[in-house]
């Protein structure tokens, strides 16, 4: 009789974080496209601690994934009635991951799975409003297999990367001009570029400055956490800065802020990503300080000289009734500004992407 065991990790929807893409090489397994990489997908299950037999794992496609991984033989540390494995996986998805135990003469004793989850790009997200839930707009993922998908931490778990997106902000009562993003957006041009899924974690927390995301600070744990969660990812995207234009944050002052959360960050998570930082200073409804506002996008300019920190989107140009809701509104973005921001923010990673070597 063949008997079932549970599986911890992967989660559905999780997406794991490729390694080895070279966009500049051929792939034999996609011609004229890229080398897409693996990942290592990091298995955890549940089995009576005296079952016996070999541990053995393959990634199914479902639907249109791109690639799969027939059955190959997993090594595991168990601990009590606790297993741990690896398993690499070619870049793509969506998969099913299904785990199974043998025999000596390969015989199925037990098995289990999961799905979907995916090999692709991870990116944690951080900031203030401009970078969640605080637009005209509940944005949707449009591809039908739903391969963008987001972390919530509160439920922890993933899901498509519908809008609203997770916050680690539990708000007692969200106004109609909190409920929409950019990232569905931008994430939906991304992805029939890139070919394979992609996940997120958000951390940005509305009407925040800098200072309360230095070491010591709770959203600077947060954004540690993210990092946790995701075990590893691509980059971080920092959307933030008008708050420090409202509290006339000095510009050095600014930079050395960032600059001291990353190294804090990549001294504790044992790691080194790239930071995209958006020019994000510009708040119509809140004030009118141009000299200010000057300041601190000069200060992110200087930043994305420095390594470890790239240039991301210029968000500040999206003004006026076009983009911009009314002020009784809270002056965020209106829908076409979602729509220009998203488009944005996928031009800058998509630039980026491209010069990997």
């Amino acid at each position: 009789m063949v008997r079932a065991f549970h599986l911890v990790k992967p989660l559905p929807y999780q997406v794991v974080q490729r390694y080895g893409f070279q966009p500049y090489l051929a792939n034999a397994n996609h011609p004229g496209g890229p080398c897409l990489g693996f990942g290592i997908v990091r298995i955890e299950g549940k089995i009576g601690k005296d079952t016996k037999g070999k541990f053995e794992f393959r990634a199914q496609l479902i639907n249109e994934a791109f690639r799969a991984a027939d059955w190959h033989e997993m090594e595991v540390l168990r601990e009590g009635d606790t297993f741990y494995g690896e398993a690499e996986v070619p870049a793509g998805g969506w998969y099913r991951l299904e785990v199974r135990l043998i025999d000596d003469e390969s015989l199925l004793l037990s098995e289990a799975s999961v799905e979907p989850f995916g090999i692709g790009e991870v990116f944690i997200i951080a900031g203030q409003s401009y970078a969640e839930n605080a637009n005209e707009t509940a944005m949707a993922i449009e591809d039908s297999f739903g391969r963008i998908s987001v972390y919530d931490p509160n439920l922890t778990m993933w899901r498509i990367a519908n809008d609203p997106q997770p916050s680690i902000i539990i708000r007692p009562k969200k106004s109609e001009w909190h409920n929409g993003s950019i990232w569905p957006t931008a994430m939906n041009r991304l992805l029939p570029f890139i070919k394979v899924p992609i996940g997120l974690i958000n951390v940005a927390a509305g009407g925040t400055a800098s200072r309360q995301w230095v070491p010591g600070e709770s959203l600077f744990t947060n954004l540690y956490n993210a990092g946790v969660w995701a075990g590893d990812f691509r980059y971080v995207f920092w959307q933030q800065g008008e708050s420090d234009v409202y509290e006339d944050t000095d510009e050095e002052v600014y930079k050395r802020r960032i600059i001291a959360m990353k190294q804090e960050l990549e001294q504790k998570w044992g790691f080194s990503r790239h930071w995209l930082l958006a020019k994000s200073t510009y708040h119509p409804s809140t004030y009118s300080k141009p000299k200010r506002e000057a300041l601190i996008r000069k200060a992110i300019n200087d930043l994305w000289m420095l390594d470890g920190f790239l240039p991301g989107p210029d968000t500040d140009i999206l003004g006026g009734d076009l983009y911009r809701a009314p002020a009784n509104k809270g002056g965020h973005l209106a829908h076409s500004g979602q729509e220009a921001a998203g488009l944005l923010w996928f031009s800058a990673i998509w630039n980026q992407l491209n010069k990997l070597t």
